[in-house]
Protein backbone atom coordinates (compact mmCIF):
# COMPACT_ATOMS: atom_id res chain seq x y z
CA UNK A 1 0.00 0.00 0.00
CA UNK A 2 1.31 3.36 -1.30
CA UNK A 3 1.56 6.49 1.41
CA UNK A 4 0.18 9.11 1.31
CA UNK A 5 1.72 12.33 -1.12
CA UNK A 6 4.15 14.84 0.43
CA UNK A 7 1.99 18.24 1.34
CA UNK A 8 4.97 20.36 0.64
CA UNK A 9 5.16 18.54 -3.17
CA UNK A 10 1.52 19.38 -3.68
CA UNK A 11 2.02 23.20 -2.55
CA UNK A 12 4.86 23.71 -4.71
CA UNK A 13 2.78 21.87 -7.71
CA UNK A 14 -0.55 23.90 -7.16
CA UNK A 15 1.33 26.95 -7.56
CA UNK A 16 3.09 25.86 -10.63
CA UNK A 17 0.25 25.29 -12.27
CA UNK A 18 -1.24 28.49 -11.28
CA UNK A 19 2.23 30.61 -12.24
CA UNK A 20 3.18 28.03 -15.33
CA UNK A 21 6.85 29.38 -14.32
CA UNK A 22 9.42 27.21 -12.14
CA UNK A 23 11.05 30.84 -11.02
CA UNK A 24 7.34 32.17 -9.87
CA UNK A 25 7.23 29.63 -7.66
CA UNK A 26 10.38 29.26 -6.11
CA UNK A 27 9.93 32.50 -5.79
CA UNK A 28 6.59 32.65 -3.59
CA UNK A 29 8.16 29.59 -1.87
CA UNK A 30 11.37 31.14 -1.21
CA UNK A 31 13.32 28.22 -2.71
CA UNK A 32 15.66 28.30 -5.43
CA UNK A 33 14.48 27.47 -8.88
CA UNK A 34 16.37 23.76 -8.69
CA UNK A 35 14.76 22.67 -5.55
CA UNK A 36 11.35 23.44 -7.10
CA UNK A 37 12.51 21.28 -9.98
CA UNK A 38 13.52 18.89 -7.92
CA UNK A 39 10.48 18.36 -5.80
CA UNK A 40 8.48 18.38 -9.15
CA UNK A 41 10.47 15.26 -10.13
CA UNK A 42 10.28 13.68 -6.55
CA UNK A 43 6.61 13.74 -6.99
CA UNK A 44 6.46 12.13 -10.58
CA UNK A 45 8.51 9.85 -9.56
CA UNK A 46 5.83 8.81 -6.53
CA UNK A 47 3.84 9.32 -8.45
CA UNK A 48 4.67 7.42 -11.33
CA UNK A 49 4.02 9.52 -14.23
CA UNK A 50 4.70 12.52 -16.10
CA UNK A 51 2.55 15.39 -14.64
CA UNK A 52 3.80 18.51 -16.27
CA UNK A 53 4.92 19.33 -19.81
CA UNK A 54 7.84 21.95 -20.27
CA UNK A 55 7.12 24.21 -23.38
CA UNK A 56 9.85 26.51 -23.96
CA UNK A 57 10.03 28.41 -21.01
CA UNK A 58 6.25 27.89 -20.12
CA UNK A 59 4.97 24.63 -17.44
CA UNK A 60 2.10 22.73 -18.76
CA UNK A 61 0.07 20.19 -17.26
CA UNK A 62 -0.72 17.23 -18.76
CA UNK A 63 -4.11 14.89 -18.26
CA UNK A 64 -2.49 13.45 -15.25
CA UNK A 65 -1.53 16.62 -13.87
CA UNK A 66 -4.48 18.26 -14.64
CA UNK A 67 -6.16 14.87 -12.56
CA UNK A 68 -4.06 15.72 -9.65
CA UNK A 69 -4.30 19.48 -9.59
CA UNK A 70 -8.30 18.78 -8.85
CA UNK A 71 -7.07 16.72 -5.64
CA UNK A 72 -4.71 18.87 -4.58
CA UNK A 73 -6.16 21.65 -3.84
CA UNK A 74 -8.98 19.95 -2.18
CA UNK A 75 -6.50 18.88 0.20
CA UNK A 76 -4.86 21.65 0.72
CA UNK A 77 -7.87 24.08 1.54
CA UNK A 78 -8.65 21.07 4.09
CA UNK A 79 -5.46 21.39 5.60
CA UNK A 80 -5.55 25.30 5.59
CA UNK A 81 -9.27 25.11 7.35
CA UNK A 82 -7.66 22.22 9.82
CA UNK A 83 -4.75 24.56 10.91
CA UNK A 84 -6.97 27.81 10.86
CA UNK A 85 -9.94 25.76 13.29
CA UNK A 86 -7.09 24.91 15.88
CA UNK A 87 -5.62 28.46 15.99
CA UNK A 88 -10.02 29.38 16.33
CA UNK A 89 -9.53 26.69 19.63
CA UNK A 90 -6.47 28.42 20.94
CA UNK A 91 -8.60 31.51 21.55
CA UNK A 92 -9.92 32.33 25.06
CA UNK A 93 -13.38 31.37 25.57
CA UNK A 94 -13.39 29.31 22.06
CA UNK A 95 -13.88 25.50 21.48
CA UNK A 96 -15.86 22.84 23.03
CA UNK A 97 -16.97 20.83 25.81
CA UNK A 98 -19.09 17.62 25.68
CA UNK A 99 -20.49 16.56 28.59
CA UNK A 100 -22.44 13.38 29.21
CA UNK A 101 -24.82 13.21 32.48
CA UNK A 102 -27.53 11.88 34.22
CA UNK A 103 -31.60 13.33 33.70
CA UNK A 104 -31.55 13.98 37.16
CA UNK A 105 -27.98 15.79 36.99
CA UNK A 106 -29.20 17.61 33.65
CA UNK A 107 -32.23 18.81 35.59
CA UNK A 108 -31.24 20.39 38.87
CA UNK A 109 -27.37 20.59 39.05
CA UNK A 110 -26.39 21.49 35.32
CA UNK A 111 -28.47 24.81 34.10
CA UNK A 112 -26.89 27.27 37.06
CA UNK A 113 -23.21 25.20 36.36
CA UNK A 114 -24.02 26.09 32.34
CA UNK A 115 -25.08 29.32 32.99
CA UNK A 116 -21.83 30.38 34.88
CA UNK A 117 -19.65 28.70 31.88
CA UNK A 118 -21.16 30.31 29.19
CA UNK A 119 -20.03 33.78 31.08
CA UNK A 120 -16.69 32.56 31.28
CA UNK A 121 -16.64 30.83 27.87
CA UNK A 122 -18.84 32.91 26.07
CA UNK A 123 -18.33 31.45 21.92
CA UNK A 124 -17.35 27.59 23.62
CA UNK A 125 -19.53 25.05 21.98
CA UNK A 126 -21.69 23.15 24.40
CA UNK A 127 -23.21 19.72 23.86
CA UNK A 128 -25.54 17.24 26.70
CA UNK A 129 -25.78 14.14 26.15
CA UNK A 130 -28.48 12.10 28.77
CA UNK A 131 -28.28 8.78 29.91
CA UNK A 132 -27.89 6.80 32.79
CA UNK A 133 -24.00 6.40 34.29
CA UNK A 134 -23.51 2.92 31.93
CA UNK A 135 -24.46 4.74 29.13
CA UNK A 136 -22.07 7.90 29.82
CA UNK A 137 -19.10 5.30 30.46
CA UNK A 138 -19.70 3.91 27.17
CA UNK A 139 -20.03 7.21 25.84
CA UNK A 140 -16.67 7.92 27.00
CA UNK A 141 -15.04 5.15 26.08
CA UNK A 142 -15.89 5.83 22.32
CA UNK A 143 -15.02 9.31 23.42
CA UNK A 144 -18.08 10.78 22.21
CA UNK A 145 -17.80 13.26 25.46
CA UNK A 146 -15.30 14.76 27.37
CA UNK A 147 -16.49 14.31 30.68
CA UNK A 148 -19.44 12.53 32.26
CA UNK A 149 -21.51 14.28 35.29
CA UNK A 150 -22.36 10.71 36.69
CA UNK A 151 -22.87 7.96 40.14
CA UNK A 152 -19.45 6.54 40.89
CA UNK A 153 -19.38 2.49 40.59
CA UNK A 154 -16.99 -0.35 40.43
CA UNK A 155 -13.25 1.13 40.24
CA UNK A 156 -12.43 1.38 36.84
CA UNK A 157 -8.56 1.98 36.24
CA UNK A 158 -9.07 3.69 32.79
CA UNK A 159 -10.84 6.87 34.34
CA UNK A 160 -10.52 9.33 37.53
CA UNK A 161 -13.36 10.11 39.45
CA UNK A 162 -13.90 13.87 40.83
CA UNK A 163 -15.87 13.51 43.78
CA UNK A 164 -18.91 15.91 44.41
CA UNK A 165 -21.21 15.12 46.46
CA UNK A 166 -23.02 12.34 48.17
CA UNK A 167 -26.60 11.76 48.85
CA UNK A 168 -29.04 9.28 50.27
CA UNK A 169 -32.01 7.71 49.06
CA UNK A 170 -35.27 7.89 50.44
CA UNK A 171 -38.99 7.00 50.31
CA UNK A 172 -41.11 9.74 48.48
CA UNK A 173 -45.03 9.18 48.99
CA UNK A 174 -47.77 11.69 49.04
CA UNK A 175 -48.69 13.35 52.07
CA UNK A 176 -52.30 11.46 52.27
CA UNK A 177 -50.38 8.25 52.15
CA UNK A 178 -50.46 6.25 55.45
CA UNK A 179 -46.76 6.20 56.01
CA UNK A 180 -46.44 9.73 55.86
CA UNK A 181 -49.33 10.28 58.61
CA UNK A 182 -48.13 7.98 60.63
CA UNK A 183 -44.15 8.82 59.93
CA UNK A 184 -42.95 5.69 59.54
CA UNK A 185 -42.36 2.71 57.43
CA UNK A 186 -43.33 -0.34 58.25
CA UNK A 187 -41.09 -2.79 57.25
CA UNK A 188 -44.30 -5.46 56.43
CA UNK A 189 -46.07 -2.81 53.83
CA UNK A 190 -42.95 -2.36 51.57
CA UNK A 191 -42.97 -5.54 49.44
CA UNK A 192 -46.58 -5.04 48.83
CA UNK A 193 -46.30 -1.10 47.72
CA UNK A 194 -46.57 -0.09 44.09
CA UNK A 195 -42.86 1.09 43.22
CA UNK A 196 -42.51 3.71 40.50
CA UNK A 197 -39.06 4.78 39.44
CA UNK A 198 -37.24 5.59 36.32
CA UNK A 199 -35.70 3.32 34.73
CA UNK A 200 -35.35 -0.77 35.58
CA UNK A 201 -32.16 -0.76 34.33
CA UNK A 202 -30.37 2.09 35.64
CA UNK A 203 -27.67 1.79 38.05
CA UNK A 204 -29.64 3.36 40.85
CA UNK A 205 -32.63 0.61 40.61
CA UNK A 206 -29.21 -1.63 40.91
CA UNK A 207 -28.56 -0.30 44.00
CA UNK A 208 -32.05 -0.40 45.21
CA UNK A 209 -33.28 -3.81 44.22
CA UNK A 210 -29.63 -5.13 46.00
CA UNK A 211 -30.57 -2.99 49.29
CA UNK A 212 -33.77 -4.75 49.38
CA UNK A 213 -32.63 -7.87 49.08
CA UNK A 214 -30.28 -7.92 51.81
CA UNK A 215 -32.88 -7.00 53.91
CA UNK A 216 -35.13 -10.10 52.55
CA UNK A 217 -37.68 -8.26 51.08
CA UNK A 218 -38.60 -8.75 47.06
CA UNK A 219 -40.00 -5.57 45.77
CA UNK A 220 -43.40 -5.29 44.30
CA UNK A 221 -44.85 -3.65 41.16
CA UNK A 222 -42.25 -1.49 39.64
CA UNK A 223 -44.08 0.91 37.19
CA UNK A 224 -41.06 2.27 34.82
CA UNK A 225 -41.12 6.16 33.46
CA UNK A 226 -39.01 8.39 31.38
CA UNK A 227 -39.32 11.33 33.22
CA UNK A 228 -38.56 12.21 36.87
CA UNK A 229 -41.28 15.17 36.87
CA UNK A 230 -44.44 11.95 35.93
CA UNK A 231 -42.66 10.03 38.71
CA UNK A 232 -43.10 12.69 41.40
CA UNK A 233 -46.49 13.90 39.63
CA UNK A 234 -47.95 10.04 39.77
CA UNK A 235 -47.19 9.54 43.82
CA UNK A 236 -48.57 13.09 44.19
CA UNK A 237 -52.02 11.21 43.16
CA UNK A 238 -51.09 8.67 45.30
CA UNK A 239 -50.63 5.66 42.41
CA UNK A 240 -47.32 4.47 44.25
CA UNK A 241 -44.46 5.31 45.70
CA UNK A 242 -40.68 6.24 44.68
CA UNK A 243 -37.25 5.85 45.99
CA UNK A 244 -35.11 8.75 45.09
CA UNK A 245 -32.39 11.47 46.77
CA UNK A 246 -34.26 14.51 48.47
CA UNK A 247 -32.27 16.90 46.08
CA UNK A 248 -33.97 15.57 43.29
CA UNK A 249 -37.85 16.69 44.95
CA UNK A 250 -36.96 19.28 46.98
CA UNK A 251 -39.21 21.88 45.61
CA UNK A 252 -42.05 19.35 46.37
CA UNK A 253 -40.36 17.89 50.27
CA UNK A 254 -40.95 21.92 50.96
CA UNK A 255 -43.79 22.58 49.80
CA UNK A 256 -45.29 19.32 51.28
CA UNK A 257 -46.65 17.89 48.64
CA UNK A 258 -44.28 14.74 48.70
CA UNK A 259 -42.97 13.29 51.94
CA UNK A 260 -39.43 12.30 52.36
CA UNK A 261 -39.06 9.03 54.51
CA UNK A 262 -36.26 6.68 55.38
CA UNK A 263 -35.69 3.00 53.92
CA UNK A 264 -35.18 1.16 56.81
CA UNK A 265 -32.82 0.77 59.22
CA UNK A 266 -29.71 1.42 56.93
CA UNK A 267 -29.16 4.04 55.02
CA UNK A 268 -28.27 3.76 51.32
CA UNK A 269 -26.08 6.30 49.53
CA UNK A 270 -24.39 7.07 46.62
CA UNK A 271 -21.50 8.94 45.76
CA UNK A 272 -21.75 11.52 42.55
CA UNK A 273 -18.64 12.92 40.34
CA UNK A 274 -17.25 13.61 37.34
CA UNK A 275 -15.57 10.92 35.08
CA UNK A 276 -12.82 11.48 32.38
CA UNK A 277 -10.03 9.53 31.09
CA UNK A 278 -7.40 9.23 33.67
CA UNK A 279 -3.69 10.59 32.26
CA UNK A 280 -5.88 13.22 29.63
CA UNK A 281 -4.83 16.52 30.57
CA UNK A 282 -8.22 18.45 31.25
CA UNK A 283 -8.30 21.49 29.00
CA UNK A 284 -9.36 25.04 30.86
CA UNK A 285 -13.11 24.89 29.95
CA UNK A 286 -13.28 21.22 31.24
CA UNK A 287 -11.29 22.53 34.46
CA UNK A 288 -13.66 25.23 35.35
CA UNK A 289 -16.73 23.55 34.49
CA UNK A 290 -15.53 20.53 37.26
CA UNK A 291 -14.97 23.80 39.53
CA UNK A 292 -18.67 25.51 39.09
CA UNK A 293 -20.09 21.71 39.42
CA UNK A 294 -18.37 21.45 43.10
CA UNK A 295 -19.69 25.14 44.06
CA UNK A 296 -23.16 23.97 42.39
CA UNK A 297 -23.33 20.79 44.64
CA UNK A 298 -21.98 22.77 47.82
CA UNK A 299 -25.04 24.93 47.26
CA UNK A 300 -27.52 22.19 46.64
CA UNK A 301 -26.20 20.67 49.51
CA UNK A 302 -26.59 23.57 51.97
CA UNK A 303 -30.46 24.15 50.48
CA UNK A 304 -31.25 20.82 51.23
CA UNK A 305 -29.98 20.73 54.71
CA UNK A 306 -32.74 23.69 54.72
CA UNK A 307 -35.30 20.93 53.09
CA UNK A 308 -35.20 17.86 55.43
Amino acid sequence: MKGPLDSRQLQAFVILARTGSFTHTARELFLTQSAVSHSMKALESDIGCRLLDRVGKKVMLTQAGEHLLKHAQVVLREMLAARDGIEHLGKWGRGRLRIGTTASICQVLLPPVLREFKESFPQSMIQVEPGDTGELVVGLERQRMDLAVALQLTADERFEFLPLFTDQLVFLTSPLHGWARAGTVPRAEIAKQNLIIYRKSSHTFRLVDEYFRKEDIVLNTVIELGSMEAIKEMVKLGLGVSIMAPWIAQQEIRDGSLVALPLGRRQLKRDWGVLHWRGRRMTLAEETFVGLCRSASENLMRTLDGTE
